[in-house]
């Protein structure tokens, strides 16, 4: 706090007793007397013991925990599909259920280590997808309020207004967005966003890695090194989505471009960017311990803040791996479902697992794709990684290496070697970033 170290935005709050407030530990405002400040590991347990958000530092934006990423326990799972948006649509029975547990028993595990259970939880996200609406579209704040996962406009307007301190017109005017034509352009273009990341981002290998697997119809790539933009269809709970992503780093973010057919998407839409991108990363922990390996630190220090990719469609990424990138374009085409309004190169959605395994040809593919769409291997935010990989192994041409690779990408596991390298032991927990230092080697 002193420091303003910004390597701990996202890691743990403070607030402020005398003003209220709290704030991310980066925050320029002059720092508070010790005897003032009380800490907290998430924003949500800082709003629940009746503390603002920070004008100044913003801190709902920093980017979220590491630690979500690495840890593969009830409460790590339970802040991956919290960010997914499972509470918004399922309630917390539904998180429960994922999870195998009882709803007391995911509610005691959250506020015992985090200070907030589910439901404060998924509260804080739908206030900052809020903010986020109010201040770059001009979109009614009604419309807001349900696209934001509000039940009604007065909770609503109630949480605006003990978070923020100020009402949604208001927090609207502060950044001076205007309606009529930025309604219009919302609904055409889509929303604008910014993408915070933690310390350094190497985003050059980041996109050199998405071209070279870029499935047509489904993604595309344009512009020229180190100005390009990634673009793709998503399907989500709620409709379907083309996002774009700008190569140059702003910063501390990625700028990004979201077109939803369902405003209660952005959330989900958001969350899977996150994941494709890694910006959740912690690259200063995964820098020294990689940057200890001989092997490694040269390529460590030509590359600060390796990332290493998820997937925006997990099942998606689990088909990709075994039929291979030529096989899943004609699966797209054949397959696909055709968006209501193509957008340049981009025309499908990748087909759902339930439509492959009716379908597809293959015996591998039909098995893959059936055991995806009944349930038996779960590859979502908060799916068990040890249960998945496994169920994977037991079935046709999947073998280890191909399910350690959709271990490693599709459910994010920041852990995996998929090369079972000997001296990958010694990258730990990083393997996944190991592995792809040694890949650009």
């Amino acid at each position: 706090m002193s420091s303003r170290d910004a390597r701990f935005d996202g890691v743990f709050f403070f607030a402020v007793e005398t003003t209220g407030i709290y704030c991310r530990p980066s925050c320029p405002a002059v720092t508070p007397k010790r005897q003032n400040v009380r800490f907290y590991p998430t924003a949500a347990a800082a709003q629940g013991n009746g503390f603002r958000a920070c004008r100044r530092c913003r801190p709902d934006a920093v980017p979220g925990s590491a630690d979500w990423n690495v840890r593969a326990d009830v409460v790590g799972r339970a802040m991956r599909m919290i960010g997914d948006g499972v509470v918004d649509r399922e309630g917390v029975p539904g998180l429960a259920h994922r999870l195998g547990y009882s709803s007391r028993q995911v509610q005691r595990q959250l506020n015992a280590e985090l200070g907030a259970g589910p439901v404060a939880l998924a509260r804080a996200q739908r206030a900052h997808t809020a903010r986020v609406l109010l201040q770059t579209t001009g979109l009614p704040v009604t419309e807001i309020a349900f696209a934001s996962g509000f039940a009604s406009v007065r909770q609503f307007n109630d949480t605006i207004r003990q978070i923020y301190a100020r009402t949604p017109s208001a927090l609207r005017a502060e950044a001076g967005t205007g309606l009529g034509a930025a309604v219009r352009e919302a609904r055409t273009t889509g929303i604008p966003l910014r993408l915070a990341h933690r310390g350094p981002y190497a985003a050059r290998e980041v996109f050199d890695l998405l071209a070279a697997e870029t499935v047509a119809r489904i993604e595309e790539v344009s512009g020229a090194a180190g100005a390009r933009t990634y673009r793709r269809t998503l399907r989500l709970p709620y409709g379907t989505g083309i996002v774009a992503v700008d190569e140059r780093s702003a910063g501390s973010w990625l700028d990004a471009r979201i077109h939803l057919t369902d405003l209660r998407d952005l959330t989900t839409a958001v969350q899977r960017l996150r994941r494709l991108f890694d910006l959740d990363a912690d690259p200063y922990a995964v820098d020294e311990r990689l940057g200890a390996d001989p092997r490694l630190a040269s390529g460590v220090a030509a590359r600060p803040g390796l990332r290493s990719p998820g997937a925006a469609d997990p099942e998606e990424f689990a088909v990709r791996t075994l039929v291979g990138r030529d096989a899943a374009e004609r699966l797209v085409e054949r397959y696909g479902k055709v968006l209501d309004v193509p957008c340049g190169g981009l025309t499908h959605v990748f087909p759902e697992p339930g439509e492959l395994a009716g379908a597809a040809d293959g015996p591998e593919l039909r098995a893959l794709a059936g055991a995806l769409a009944d349930g038996d291997i779960r590859l979502d935010a908060g799916a068990d990684r040890d249960e998945a990989e496994q169920a994977l192994l037991r079935l046709p041409g999947i073998s280890p290496a191909a399910a350690a690779l959709i271990r490693m990408r599709a459910l994010g596991d920041p852990d995996v070697d998929p090369e079972g390298r000997p001296e990958a032991d010694r990258w730990r927990p990083w393997r996944s970033y190991g592995a792809r230092h040694r890949a650009l080697l």
